[in-house]
């Protein structure tokens, strides 16, 4: 009843389980039909841009989008995203990169060369996701760089924005506690994608005739695990069982704040327990977006490897720095390929290579 893309990505390693599944995570485009369906809106917006309101397919379509709906003087900004140090920031920027570096061509190429280990993240495809993540600031809500994940949330629920980058927990708190205006107005898409993916192998953009959407598994939800050393082996697995139950979890998963997403079939097919919370084209919208990022051919899984942390961290002290204006994005990327290479060289590039392959679903080198 687990999605594949959790269960034989995310729950095995080397060809064994080691955990269960016990939450889906994924970023995903909130968005609000009060504003879509809005007939003004629709006849303002295509005379302005040439094209219908809908939720936006390209992240040059999310920018259009976000301009439109930045009107400071109505107290409504175009967008929430997460940019500040320690609030989850890197996952909102890979999530922008992974449209521009997760080529369908070299599988596994995102964040490193799955040949040698030596770092992707400041090719030309970062280079852009970095750009247009920094340029989109304009149209977040005043204090933006102060912003953690948690606070992108309640912007979208209170109805601040017209539309948040978020995991789905955004979609359950305006619907449980964003008021009457918020009442069957949530919407929710895929994240927007490109007709052009930077080439690593090439050093080239690759073109594709439509837009490849390459959905990013942020984080990827949470495991449950036991330790191979526990001496309550049967009963910590009984525990894990319980709280992973349709039963079980199909409360947590309509239940604000829980952070618990959909991550079973079940969760995705039973239309009639998302009722509580949601209007049936609500749950139709909120479900079907997660459906279609997991079944996505170029889904983006995250980076997973020793030393996680403190790739990040020298990943957001000079991401940091360049969202403040302090750095070029350029030389910011470089610096952090720079970091990462090291880490990579102090951990074991070997090591590291075979983790990563491992990680990305590549058999390992001969």
């Amino acid at each position: 009843d687990i999605h594949p893309t959790y269960r034989e990505r995310l729950m095995v390693w080397d060809g064994e389980v080691k955990s269960a599944t016990m939450d889906g995570d994924m970023h995903m485009l909130n968005l609000r039909a009060d504003l879509l369906d809005n007939p003004d809106e629709q006849a303002a917006f295509e005379a302005k841009y040439g094209y219908p309101l809908a939720a936006p397919v390209t992240w040059a379509q999310y920018r259009d989008q976000a301009e439109f709906f930045t009107r400071p003087d109505q107290g409504m900004y175009g967008t929430a995203e997460a940019y500040r140090r320690g609030g989850q920031q890197f996952w909102y920027f890979f999530s922008h990169a992974a449209s521009y570096t997760n080529n369908p061509n070299n599988p596994g190429s995102m964040f490193f060369d799955p040949e040698t280990m030596d770092a992707q993240i400041n090719n030309a495809g970062w280079l852009r996701a970095l750009e247009e993540y920094k340029d989109f600031l304009q149209f977040n809500p005043p204090g933006a760089l102060n912003n953690g994940s948690g606070d992108v949330r309640p912007l979208y629920a209170g109805g601040t924005v017209a539309m948040n980058v978020d995991w789905a927990d955004s979609g359950v708190l305006r619907a449980t506690e964003g008021g009457d205006a918020a009442e069957g107005t949530v919407r929710t898409a895929m994240l927007p994608g490109s007709t052009e993916i930077w080439n690593h192998k090439t050093g080239a953009w690759d073109t594709f005739p439509e837009v490849v959407h390459s959905p990013f598994l942020a984080f990827g939800g949470w495991q449950l695990g036991v330790p191979g050393d526990s001496k309550n082996q049967e009963a910590a697995w009984d525990f894990v069982a319980t709280v992973i139950s349709p039963e079980v979890s199909g409360k947590a998963i309509v239940t604000a704040n829980s952070g618990v997403n959909p991550y079973r079939f079940s969760h995705y097919d039973n239309l009639d327990a998302w009722s509580s919370i949601f209007s049936a084209e609500e749950a139709a919208s909120y479900l079907g977006a997660q459906r279609a990022s997991l079944d996505a051919p170029n889904v983006a899984l995250d980076l997973r490897l020793p030393g996680f942390f403190s790739y990040t961290e020298v990943l957001e002290i000079e991401l940091s720095k360049a969202l403040a204006g302090e750095v070029e994005p350029q030389a910011a990327l470089d610096a952090i390929a720079a970091e990462w290479n090291k880490l990579t060289d102090e951990f074991g590039r070997d090591t590291q290579l075979a983790a990563y392959r491992a990680s990305v679903g590549l058999p390992p080198l001969e």
